[in-house]
């Protein structure tokens, strides 16, 4: 059975994940950029390849960053479900709801 408060905690781990998520891709552009700088000034091989494996350690994040959150978007939309056919309201609802209207939007223009 849902509670609010479970519906506050995954509007939060949603909300967190989301944020990862633009870390890991911050992360990615400013070691692709250190990477092409580096190739540019002509790098020691060793250090260059380090580096490439740094990048590629961080784009491998992003994959799996989107699974879970996927899966976090599947539990919160569950208990607001779950909320809702109880007529609850309040600002939990609301915030569940806004959460996963971001969400959405997000996937749509990532995917696009």
């Amino acid at each position: 059975m849902a509670t609010v408060r479970n519906l506050k905690i995954k509007t939060s781990t949603c909300k967190r994940v989301v944020k990862e998520l633009h870390s890991y891709e911050k992360e990615v552009e400013r070691e692709a950029a250190k990477t092409a700088d580096m190739k540019e000034k002509g790098a020691d091989p060793y250090d260059l390849k380090q580096q490439e494996n740094v990048l590629a350690e961080s784009r491998m994040m992003i994959p799996d960053c989107r699974k879970r959150l996927e899966s976090a978007l599947a539990e919160l939309k569950a208990a607001l479900t779950e909320l809702e056919e109880e007529n609850q309201e309040g600002q939990e609802i609301e915030d569940a709801q806004s959460t996963i209207a971001d969400v959405e939007k997000l996937f749509q223009t990532t995917e696009a």
